[in-house]
């Protein structure tokens, strides 16, 4: 075989795929980073002071630091809530992603920008890949496409996002995700715009927005993401967008770019095949319920299928791979079930959107929600506040409390 051979090709220079790529590389494994370069994610680029603890992620990588969140209902009413004891980094995307292939790549990752086209036959332990070289571009005219370059490797990580082509041959059917669909544009920051608003985050539940999710206009230092989801067909987010945008005195500003790509609901009952291929990422769905945040769990399931393969390599055990999806829901599985649930209740009419901004201008919620999401696991040791909790969220959603908080 003349094919260049690899320990582990990465498909896919997201956070989870140069996550994963860093992490083997690391350790000394022949990596392949396969990335489709000029594609950025649609994404508010939040992430919490834990990511940057457990990834090594130095603070001059993030774009802004938001000391707040704004919650505003159907209504208009707007919630306040600060946060005392610590931040929400906010990266861009394309900044970010580049900052972590390229990290890859000093780790000892060879990094080749090119589009996945195929799996082929596996042979001598080793799977087949084929890739187009070259950025993703139309062509002209009669003009021929780059040829196909073929290496293999032992193994394979799917990092390629949602609509992943690598899940799509390796799982087929059972590769199918349940997806919202979110949109944002990036736009230049107006001098005018007041500091409190450079510093925190507006959450917007509206069903005239987005019938099933939320909009969000989260800032960037010198740029503003304003964006949004849905998983009605047919929506026309776009304009969601542009209402929004005149709603907040943002229409006139520039527009640097827009970008919209489907994001997963909930993670796949699957993630690998059972011989040569990992999923990780958008690909094998690990995005919170209700608030959309992927970049933490993208990176958290890079780093376990790093590891899950790590092993599949030393005892050349290709049944290792199924421990991937086990490790990352053990660790991670009741925050999204718990955010499941509220998404599930809570997004399903402006009624009930009303009456969840109230519950957030409640103290032991907003304390709960921030230790839980800084540092991202549930807060145990508070049972009386989670009890309490329970018993206003119980009473909000059978209407015994009213929609501005009465009783």
């Amino acid at each position: 075989m003349t094919h260049t051979l690899y320990d582990v090709i990465v498909v896919g220079g997201g956070p989870a795929g140069a996550t994963a790529a860093y992490e083997l590389a690391s350790n000394g494994s022949k990596v392949l980073l396969l990335d489709k370069a000029g594609r950025t994610k649609p994404c508010g680029g939040a992430v919490p002071p834990q990511l940057l603890r457990d990834f090594d992620v130095p603070e001059s990588v993030l774009e802004a630091k938001v000391s707040s969140a704004r919650m505003v209902s159907p209504s208009l009413r707007a919630v306040d809530m600060p946060i005392e004891t610590g931040f929400v980094g906010m990266v861009d995307r394309s900044t970010f992603d580049e900052w972590l292939r390229a990290r890859a790549e000093q780790a000892g990752a060879t990094r080749i920008d090119g589009s996945f086209i195929k799996l082929g036959e596996s042979y001598a332990g080793y799977v087949a890949l084929s890739y187009r070289p070259g950025k993703k571009q139309s062509l002209s005219r009669g003009a021929e496409p780059p040829l196909l370059t073929t290496v293999r490797a032992k193994y394979v990580i799917g990092a390629d996002g949602a609509n992943s082509a690598v899940a799509k041959q390796a799982l087929g059917d059972a590769a199918k995700l349940k997806s919202v669909f979110a949109y944002h544009e990036i736009i230049e920051t107006p001098t005018s715009l007041a500091n409190d608003a450079r510093v925190r985050c507006d959450v917007i539940y509206d069903g005239g927005l987005s019938p099933d999710f939320y909009s969000w206009v989260f800032p960037h230092g010198d740029t503003i993401s304003v964006g949004t989801g849905t998983a009605v067909q047919g929506y026309g987010i776009r304009g969601s967008i542009t209402e929004l945008r005149q709603r907040i005195g943002l229409d006139s500003a520039r527009t640097i770019r827009k970008e919209g790509a489907p994001i997963p609901l909930k993670p796949l009952k699957r993630w690998d095949d059972g011989k040569h291929v990992l999923l990780a990422g958008d690909a094998a769905g690990v995005v919170a319920p209700a608030s959309g945040e992927g970049i933490f769990y993208a990176m958290t399931c890079g780093r376990i299928a790093a590891n899950v393969m790590q092993e599949a390599l030393r005892t050349d055990n290709a049944k290792t791979l199924k421990q991937a999806r086990k490790q990352f829901l053990r660790a991670h599985g009741k925050v999204f079930m718990v955010l499941g649930a509220m998404q599930y209740f809570w997004y399903s009419s402006d009624k009930r959107r009303e009456r969840f901004v109230t519950m957030c201008d409640d103290a032991d919620v907003q304390r709960l929600t921030w230790e839980s999401y800084l540092n991202k696991r549930l807060v145990k040791h508070d049972y009386l506040a989670h009890i309490k909790i329970f018993f206003k969220d119980l009473a909000h959603l059978i209407g015994i409390t009213a929609a501005d908080g009465r009783r």
